[in-house]
């Protein structure tokens, strides 16, 4: 089998549209008699023929949607760094006039380009009349500047509310009132086979509308940390993502994320981020800016997989049922643990509504925050049992995540220049400028200190650090590991814990 690979979805050059698209073989106007003479010949509309001949009519889905999909660019400004530009026919040569240190040449300062100015396009979704819009984070993840257009043309500038990298959503917004939005339906009403249109700017074709059907609910593709797709043979192509998905009455059901395709463009599979999902991540990036997310704690597979894997094993599995989530691991202090689910357990119901996929599981934890109840249905050894358990975060406990600040650490980082890389024989680095009260002085962090790793992450970049920040803030302990080295060449770690303003620990 060939390898399929995965495209996000950004901008490009050339659309193709479904070739089911309502009404495409029908004439504006269909005569509905036979009668020799034509000026009394009734007609009926193309939407009432439609519905007599058994098609679906999405004219109006793409009418009341149409305006509520915007094409968005993205622009990352140049990055520049001052690096030292030496002779290179001294570097070569050497000191052949017998100079010495004193007539030699220590170089000199010179400002480079380290990546040129990139842009890029997408969509986004209109979903309220104050500017507030939804798209995916890749499309707007590290913009210096956000440009919002709308169907009729007006430009406005937008601003970041917030991104989750977990579910490849973000949230902007736009300085405006009386906005066309969308409304937004229920994805779990969704039936495989139900008509569906995929709104969007594929290929910078702005207000590009294409058809097809549901193919298939809560697909996992590995590309998201929590992701329960919506697939569609509607055409999804670059510049779709962040579009909308939406059903036959013109309500929102999912975000246009990504397509699946061994030659980077459309062939028959589009998956989006259902609404489910979409509206618990909009609320708290409003309320929060940040994610809540809680979680079972819990590891598996669904029973199917588990069941195929033990008789390539050759072993024989019963286990009460066909369908459901297969309990391999139970983490500690986690609400599974509370309520005592085991290795073996088969996960069946969650608040009384089947799951059969973990994708499943997911979508049902992602609608919750921590501190919810709610109520677990699982067999064990074949016999049925219900708990109610409140749900816990990655911290094992109920307490509400806040965003975090950046200036609470107390320091000013810059890549390592070439001067400084050369003299400490380093490739990469980020050296403390500058330090004051804070997370990092608490811990003993000084000015001129060059940090290498966080949590065994390499640190190039400012932006780096900053990921390894909210990476760890998700985590169950949330702690830096901070390898770090001094200018004199002294190997240093620190310890940063995110949880309090105490002190850390040094090593």
């Amino acid at each position: 089998m060939t390898q399929q690979t995965k495209q996000w979805l950004g901008a490009a050059a050339l659309v193709l549209t479904s070739s089911v698209l309502t009404g495409a073989l029908m004439t504006d106007r269909i005569s509905v008699a036979t009668t020799a003479n034509a000026a009394d010949t009734p007609v009926v509309s193309m939407a009432t023929a439609a519905a007599a001949q058994g098609y679906v009519d999405l004219t109006t889905a793409a009418e009341r949607t149409v305006n509520s999909v915007v094409y968005i660019k993205v622009t990352q400004n140049a990055r520049r760094q001052t690096v030292t530009v030496r002779d290179p026919f001294e570097e070569f040569f050497g000191d052949i006039f017998g100079y010495g240190s004193r007539g030699r040449s220590s170089g000199r300062q010179q400002e480079v380009e380290t990546q040129p100015r990139r842009q890029g396009a997408g969509s986004g979704v209109i979903i309220s009349e104050d500017g507030y819009i939804v798209t995916n984070n890749h499309v707007v993840e590290g913009a210096d500047e956000i440009l919002v257009k709308l169907n009729d043309n007006t430009e406005y500038k937008g601003r970041i509310i917030g991104l989750d990298a977990t579910t490849d959503l973000a949230l902007i917004k736009v300085e405006a009132k009386g906005l066309p939005a969308i409304a937004i339906g229920n994805s779990d009403n969704l039936k495989i086979g139900q008509w569906v249109l995929a709104v969007g700017n594929p290929f910078n074709l702005t207000s590009t509308v294409t058809a097809g059907i549901v193919s298939a609910k809560a697909r996992t593709l590995g590309a998201n940390g929590v992701e329960s797709f919506i697939q569609t043979d509607a055409a999804i192509n670059a510049g779709n993502s962040g579009g909308a998905l939406v059903n036959e009455s013109g309500e929102l059901v999912g975000i246009n994320a990504m397509l699946y395709s061994q030659t980077g463009s459309y062939s028959g599979y589009g998956f989006a981020i259902p609404t489910t999902i979409m509206n618990k991540v909009v609320a708290d990036l409003k309320e929060f800016g940040v994610v809540q997310r809680a979680v079972l704690g819990v590891r598996g597979m669904d029973v199917t997989n588990y069941i195929d894997s033990e008789k390539e094993k050759g072993n024989e599995v019963d286990l009460g049922t066909t369908k459901g989530i297969y309990v391999g691991e139970v983490d500690d202090n986690s609400s599974a643990a509370e309520i005592g689910l085991q290795r073996g357990d088969v996960i069946i119901a969650i608040d009384g509504k089947e799951v059969t996929k973990f994708a499943q599981l997911s979508e049902a934890m992602a609608q919750h925050r921590p501190g919810d109840k709610v109520s677990i249905t699982y067999l064990r050894s074949k016999k049925q049992h219900k708990a109610s358990v409140t749900l816990r975060n990655a911290q094992g406990n109920t307490e509400l995540m806040e965003e975090v600040d950046f200036n609470t650490f107390g320091a000013q980082l810059k890549p390592l220049s070439d001067d400084v890389k050369r003299q400490l024989s380093l490739s990469y680095g980020l050296e403390v400028t500058a330090i004051k009260k804070g997370k990092m002085m608490d811990e003993g962090v000084q000015k001129g200190v060059i940090i290498l790793q966080v949590n065994d992450k390499p640190m190039r970049t400012v932006e780096d650090f900053e990921e390894a920040v909210r990476a760890a803030n998700q985590t169950s302990d949330r702690t830096l590991w901070i390898r770090a080295i001094t200018p004199s060449g002294r190997k240093q770690s620190y310890v940063i814990d995110l949880n309090s303003e105490t002190k850390g620990k040094r090593k």
